[in-house]
């Protein structure tokens, strides 16, 4: 079977000759190594977007500079109702935001005014174009974006602090803007199914500490029905980027129409083994993350937690593993080769449980 194969299989809740092991398209260079990865089985999720934002009545400039070896870029958007600015560092590999849209609440007018600018418009030929020149080494992913809530805790509006003081002071303006982002949001449900991918992921990162189950439930769990039904009535697949502590929120996790549970991480580094996150949530694919601090141990020792995690999962249908962290630069050879190894020492040794 090709890698795009196997993952397409697992998402559907099957198996074949082997658990696939996934990267995102950003993790690993184009070397000696990927390629012999690639050719003993590794997909690469290829995240693509299939459609793009256009705010037509807002005007953005940009200006990057260095400043002490580091490159910096401030962007301004001039709304009809004030300019916003945001401050971000190129770190390389990512990027550190000094400085985000809210500044004090008198910006809440303008960024009202940006959000509600937003329009949506597909880019299916861009991304049709490119599953056919990758070919069967990788898989497409579509994405919604953030939650709408979500996108206020962790997105480009204000600093997860801010949202936190905001939430307890001013939680109507915080109401108001998220208003705008379920509207924008109800807006792209259509455009995500009807494109060419399998499969989208809807938001991620949620932070349980920060939000707590009630928020959840009420300001999360909603979007997801809406659409998850969008996405079923094309027969296509969704899943979210859980990848916290997701103890507090499992019950409710296991109550969404959501197909597969991406970037699950299990203990020990964070508070739900694989074993816990089977039972609490029957029925979804499984897409985990390899547990980053792993990473640092031995090869041998590398290999047989990925042994373990496969027999601790109890059935390899609709099972997945990647890695959707960023690994140790000087590790990552070692590890995925290492993982890869597992994978295979699994199926080798338990025949009967694979195609």
């Amino acid at each position: 079977m090709t890698p795009r194969q196997r993952v397409e299989r697992a998402l559907r809740g099957e198996h074949s000759d082997r658990v696939p092991f996934t990267v995102y398209e950003c993790m690993l260079p184009q070397c000696a190594a990927e390629r012999a990865m690639r050719n003993r089985g590794l997909c690469i999720v290829n995240r693509l977007p299939v459609f793009h934002t256009h705010r037509p009545n807002v005007r953005t400039t940009a200006q990057t500079w260095w400043e002490k070896g580091k490159r910096m870029t401030r962007t301004q958007h001039e709304t009809a109702r004030g300019t916003l600015s945001s401050l971000v560092e190129d770190g390389g590999f990512t990027s550190w935001r000094h400085e985000l849209l809210l500044k004090s609440p008198e910006d809440y007018a303008a960024i009202r005014c940006y959000l509600q600018d937003e329009t949506y418009v597909p880019a299916y030929a861009e991304c049709a174009a490119a599953q056919a020149a990758f070919g069967e080494d990788a898989i497409f992913r579509a994405n919604f974006g953030l939650e709408p809530l979500q996108e206020l805790i962790s997105g480009g509006v204000m600093t997860m602090q801010q949202f936190c003081e905001e939430w307890m002071e001013r939680r109507d303006e915080i109401l108001a803007l998220y208003a705008i982002l379920v509207e924008n949001r109800r807006k792209i449900y259509e455009l995500v199914a009807r494109s060419p991918a399998g499969h989208a992921n809807y938001g991620g990162n949620v932070t349980p500490e920060i939000i707590g189950r009630s928020v959840f439930e009420e300001y999360y769990v909603p979007h997801y029905h809406e659409a998850a039904e969008v996405m079923h009535r094309h027969g296509k697949l969704i899943g979210c980027h859980f990848d916290a502590n997701n103890r507090l929120i499992a019950s409710a996790i296991a109550g969404l129409p959501l197909d597969y549970i991406e970037a699950f991480t299990p203990a020990p580094d964070t508070d739900m083994t694989l074993a816990e996150a089977r039972a609490a949530w029957p029925g979804k694919v499984l897409w985990i993350n390899f547990p980053s601090s792993v990473h640092l141990k031995p090869d041998a020792v590398v290999a047989q937690t990925a042994v373990d995690l496969l027999k601790e999962a109890g059935s390899v249908d609709g099972l997945l593993v990647g890695v959707t962290e960023d690994m140790p630069p000087d590790r990552w050879q070692d590890s995925c080769r290492a993982i890869m190894d597992g994978l295979d020492r699994h199926a080798r040794e338990q025949p009967g449980r694979y195609a």
